[in-house]
């Protein structure tokens, strides 16, 4: 991302602004776009400044941070809920969120949601009556001679 230029070069631009000369004038005379120099003017004239604004940062996360504390009564009340039963019930709420906007809210506050054992869950692969280490053979014969690739 580009940078802001210079306050000292806007306020030079702004100046010979002021002292007569027109935007355009000014702009050649130091090298920027007329754009610049025109908006530049506009903001010396609405605000009193040249100073540019923050580059960059997140702009948004104000939007759902207004609603923390309904999003964390939900997450008191229902502790195993998913981020898409968390939208769904924003949504009852009027509170309009996509699951990646939530993700990013626990993310800021390092809160992390994990399913409770009781569940369940994804067991050990293969059989659960086979114990850990031992493998077990074919359940039904398969054609052919064995090691014999087609």
């Amino acid at each position: 991302m580009a940078k802001a230029l210079s306050v000292d070069l806007r306020e030079r631009v702004v100046g010979a602004v002021a002292a007569g000369a027109s935007c355009r004038e000014a702009a050649a005379r130091f090298g920027v776009s007329a754009s610049s120099a025109i908006r530049w003017w506009s903001l010396r004239r609405a605000v009193g400044s040249v100073e540019p604004k923050a580059l960059g940062g997140d702009r948004r996360s104000a939007r759902i941070e207004a609603h923390a504390a309904l999003i964390l009564g939900l997450v008191e009340r229902m502790p195993d809920i998913t981020l898409a039963e968390m939208r769904a019930e924003l949504a009852e709420a009027g509170v309009p969120a996509g699951i990646a906007t939530l993700w990013r809210f626990f993310e800021r506050r390092r809160i992390t949601l994990k399913k409770s054992g009781a569940r369940g869950g994804a067991g050990p692969p293969g059989h659960p009556e086979a114990p850990l280490g031992v493998v077990r053979g074919p359940t039904r014969p398969r054609p052919g001679p064995p090691g014999v690739h087609r």
